[in-house]
């Protein structure tokens, strides 16, 4: 991770969670709901913005979602993983 991410990412560790979603015929990708490992859904009423984004840890391309959450704004982030992985394009975190 290069040391802007760092100094923006102080003391946080990926959670990797289910997110439904829907794909549009632009392949836009607009999140639905975040499924955690405890199997709590919660519904995402809003995204609000759309970005590229530096992540914790491991230096992977990945964007941040802004979504909204029980009225509250949150970052939802997709981890893009190498291509070597066959049959998998990415998976979906939050920074806690």
């Amino acid at each position: 991770m290069n040391p802007t991410a760092k100094a923006l990412h102080p003391h946080k560790e990926k959670v990797y969670v289910k997110v439904s979603s829907d794909t549009d015929q632009t392949g836009y990708v607009r999140p639905r709901s975040i499924t955690w490992a405890d199997g709590r859904t919660y519904e995402i009423e809003d995204v609000k913005d759309f970005r590229p984004a530096d992540t914790v840890g491991v230096a992977l391309p990945a964007d941040c979602y802004t979504v909204v959450i029980r009225g509250q704004i949150k970052h939802l982030f997709f981890e893009r993983i190498d291509r070597s992985f066959h049959g998998r394009y990415g998976r979906w975190f939050v920074e806690v």
